[in-house]
């Protein structure tokens, strides 16, 4: 039981884990962003074109 003890809190001091999760955590903002803008955009784009298809018909 002490050996699992000393093995958790020695992979809770490790500053490498929490750098990683905000730089995965970053990454993943990111990428949200980007998908959030190309789909804004490309809506916008999809509506206008429908909407000049329903009214060339």
């Amino acid at each position: 039981m002490l050996s699992r003890l000393i093995k958790l809190q020695a992979r809770r001091q490790d500053p490498e884990r929490g750098a990683t999760a905000v730089e995965y955590g970053l990454m993943v903002a990111l990428i949200a962003v980007v998908i959030i803008a190309v789909v804004t955009v490309l809506g916008n784009n999809l509506s206008s074109l429908f909407t000049t298809v329903a009214t060339s018909i």
